[in-house]
């Protein structure tokens, strides 16, 4: 791999870093209580709301359905209305957030339901609101799954933005494209996998040590 690579790689991993937090931090601001939502209304939960739990469950199963590079294309309006580009760096971060919400939400959706019901029930007896209930109860009991499968999350953002470069979207997928695929250099496309995976391979052990270090049981 030529001199010149090196530095165009590093940009291309900082790229793809800055998506990846960006992308992760807004979407688990929504993608937790959408969790939460998705299971304190469910049949038999504290705040049970079928109706609700239902319409919101067929939106998040319907977003999830879409694939990535076709949700990319198709909320290009909304790219546009909000960074005021559809190319870009930034610009991906748009489709990211989105792809990610749903994810994030079932994720913590099945984390909340590995907790105990008997510690939810014990609280309730002791008159706790459905508020402490959430918050001194579900999300501590949950949170090293929780971790975990945000871990999950963060790596598959790390591939989907990689597929953001195919589009003009910047980071390493963007390098592997423009650099190795269209001027027919396999070193450039080599070396692009190996930073990946590295990074992937990065998250997920930080991803285990926190969730191990959170683990009271």
């Amino acid at each position: 791999m030529s001199a010149e690579i090196i530095p165009l790689l590093s940009k291309a991993l900082g790229e793809t870093i800055y998506m990846v937090i960006i992308s992760m931090f807004i979407a688990s601001i929504i993608g937790v209580p959408l969790g939460v939502l998705l299971h304190t209304t469910d049949k038999g939960q504290i705040l049970e709301s079928l109706p609700l739990n239902q319409t919101v469950g067929s939106i998040v199963n319907a977003v999830r359905s879409i694939p990535f590079i076709i949700l990319m294309v198709a909320i290009i309006p909304l790219t546009r209305l909000l960074v005021g580009s559809a190319i870009g760096t930034t610009a991906a971060i748009v489709p990211l957030v989105v792809a990610s919400i749903p994810f994030i939400g079932r994720q913590v959706e099945t984390s909340l339901k590995e907790v105990p019901a008997g510690l939810v029930e014990a609280a309730q007896s002791m008159g706790a609101t459905p508020t402490q209930i959430i918050t001194k109860v579900l999300l501590p009991e949950a949170m090293p799954s929780i971790i975990s499968q945000l871990t999950t999350v963060i790596i598959a953002l790390v591939g989907e933005s990689a597929m953001a470069g195919a589009i003009g979207g910047g980071g390493l997928g963007d390098l592997a494209i423009r650099y190795g695929y269209q001027r027919f250099r396999p070193e450039v496309m080599l070396a692009t996998v190996i930073v990946l995976i590295v990074l992937v391979q990065a998250v997920q052990f930080a991803g285990n040590y926190l969730s191990k270090r959170l683990n009271k049981r």
